[in-house]
């Protein structure tokens, strides 16, 4: 029997005359944690795809336990014994967690009480804490995914594939996801993981593989590699001192005020809360999941309302303000950046070019509507060339990109409004380390340029390496604020938690 449970030789897959991947060779071990690491548009994602049969390849060959494999639907690959975990989950929202589970393999008569106990049993066998019975659209993002991996087990995968599989869990819910994996590998189970997360690679796998601009780069034992290592094979440069920079010892000078927030109340998430931004300064916002960063400047920028009694009060340049949707807050000058491209973003099926357009028109009343097709593009274009844009083609959708240029059409649909006020909400969430770099550059850069910056960010190295200055939040409001010389990361935390 073969070592490896998974092979691809020459792989190769070709959109519009340009290679998403090509001639990769990638080997799985039996029983292995296989890490997947590679900048946005390395070929990642293309390269697991193949191997789930989502994608078919333009030329190469694909070995399952030795033997020549061509699955071209991902039916045909969970025959084979694989099993892709997507970002975005592929369960249906509406049926139960048993519905959900043996979809697609139930008898010709169901009992839906034998399918429960049934479920049931199986859960507990996996010590998953998920109630059968509960509609799939109402659980959390962990619990969504033990319900992936719980039908990938119950259909006998002997290869599961996870793609970018923490990205929207807690620690607490990571660490958990950690013990299901190592819990799976013992079982026997292969699993190859694609992390923009360099840490999790160095802490969860056996050996990494490394991709950049779709070619194969190097693959090792993880104990042979190092963040440093990793950063150097993925954008053939060192970015080690320009990442997360050193810590800030000093802030840049607070300009105007802008933002002036007091009392302000959503009940259960925001509670009296109180904050100032200033112009020509990065503000950085902490804390712990359900700290209330979000929904504090989704109120700002006219996402949410604020409760109607006692609500408290907005101030923007020295007058109140209420916003109820978001068009008047965008011709203010606020520009809220979603932390979640895909659902808030962007339209996907539009073009890079027609995307940032859009963001154009929202800043105008009725009316202003149409520009000529051609000078839409050149709109669009004038934003592709500045933030560095990448895509196979000139007309590509902007589904069709990698996560790090999707977050900069976001961000562009955003700047092509000219806002005073950019709040930035994760900025850098499932973005590889390049793309975190030119994210950075240009957050720093319109500070300089004197607009007031807001970066809310769980992660707090990004938080200390941008921010002038840094507002902790607890429960709903801000409990502590900081300056760049004066944080400590010990500080943060200690404030965020206590």
């Amino acid at each position: 029997m073969s070592e490896n449970i998974l092979e691809l030789r020459k792989a190769t897959k070709v959109y519009g005359g340009a290679p998403a991947i090509d001639e990769v060779d990638f080997e799985l071990r039996r029983g292995e944690i296989h890490a997947l690491v590679g900048e946005n548009g390395a070929g990642k994602s293309t390269l697991t795809k193949v191997m789930a049969g989502v994608v078919n390849l333009t030329s190469g060959q694909m070995f399952v336990d030795g033997r020549e494999a061509e699955p071209r639907t991902p039916l045909e690959a969970r025959h084979l014994g694989i099993a892709m975990v997507f970002q975005e989950n592929s369960l249906v929202p509406t049926m139960t967690v048993a519905q959900n589970l043996f979809l697609g393999q139930e008898a010709f008569y169901n009992r839906l009480r034998g399918i429960y106990i049934a479920a049931q049993q199986f859960l507990q066998s996996l010590n998953f804490d998920v109630t059968p019975t509960a509609t799939v659209g109402l659980l959390g993002a962990a619990k969504k995914q033990m319900v992936e991996i719980a039908r990938a087990v119950l259909h006998k995968a002997k290869v599961i594939i996870f793609d970018e599989p923490t990205a929207s869990l807690t620690p607490e819910e990571k660490k958990y996801f950690f013990d299901l994996v190592r819990d799976l590998k013992k079982r026997g189970v292969s699993i190859v993981f694609i992390s923009h997360a360099l840490e999790e690679a160095l802490q969860l796998a056996d050996r990494i593989t490394v991709l950049r601009d779709g070619k194969h780069v190097v693959t090792d034992n993880a104990a042979n590699f190092d963040r440093a290592r990793i950063v150097q094979a993925m954008v053939g440069r060192d970015l080690s001192n320009t990442l997360y920079g050193k810590r800030k010892s000093t802030s840049r000078p607070a300009g105007e005020r802008v933002l002036t927030v007091q009392n302000l109340k959503l009940a259960p998430m925001v509670k009296n809360n109180s904050l100032s931004i200033f112009a020509g300064q990065i503000t950085g916002v902490f804390g712990l999941v359900g700290a209330g960063r979000t929904e504090t400047f989704k109120i700002v920028s006219g996402v949410l309302k604020r409760d109607f009694f006692h609500g408290g009060e907005i101030i923007l340049h020295g007058r109140p303000v209420r916003y109820l949707v978001p068009a008047p807050a965008v011709k203010a000058g606020i520009a809220y950046i979603t932390e979640d491209r895909k659902v808030e973003g962007f339209f996907e099926t539009m073009s890079i070019a027609r995307n940032i357009y859009l963001g154009l028109l929202a800043k105008f009343p009725r009316g202003r509507f149409l520009l000529s097709g051609r000078e839409a593009e050149k709109a669009g274009q004038d934003w592709i060339s500045k933030l560095n844009v990448r895509s196979i083609g000139g007309k590509a959708k902007v589904v069709e990109l990698s996560g790090g240029n999707q977050q900069k059409v976001v961000i562009a649909k955003s700047l092509t409004q000219e806002p005073d006020l950019i709040i930035f909400d994760e900025p850098t969430r499932g973005v590889d380390v390049g793309a975190i770099v030119e994210i950075h550059e240009l957050i720093n850069r319109l500070a300089d340029e004197g607009k007031a910056v807001v970066v809310i960010s769980s992660y707090l190295p990004e938080v200390m390496a941008l921010s002038d200055r840094i507002l902790v939040s607890r429960m709903g409001k801000v409990v502590e604020e900081y300056s760049a010389a004066e944080a400590t990361e010990e500080k943060i935390m200690y404030a965020a938690i206590h």
